[in-house]
């Protein structure tokens, strides 16, 4: 059952809705995530209007995740050549 949970990101809060425990934990672990970084960009940049800093984490969150995806990607190409090689010396024992 979805539960409404309110998070705060730079200051403003925003009602959610979570569809399940792990989902709540994973929407307040990110908002964590979101506000560390532009606590790091102010840090850096003070000057910086909001919105830039707010570009600033989406582009390296979007980064991250491109990185992520193709890194999974290589994993599965990876774990397919090793099951056909195993199939095959299987295979070969018979």
């Amino acid at each position: 059952m979805a539960q409404s949970i309110k998070i705060k990101i730079a200051g403003t809060e925003y009602p959610l809705m979570a569809n399940t425990p792990e989902m709540e934990q994973f929407i307040r672990l990110a908002a964590e995530e979101i506000n560390a970084m532009l606590g790091k960009y102010d840090a850096r940049f003070p000057d910086k209007p909001l919105v830039d800093k707010l570009a600033f984490v989406t582009l390296n969150e979007t980064v991250a995740k491109i990185t992520a995806q193709r890194r999974l990607a290589e994993v599965k190409e990876e774990v397919t050549a090793l099951c056909a090689d195993t199939e095959a010396y299987l295979k070969g024992k018979e």
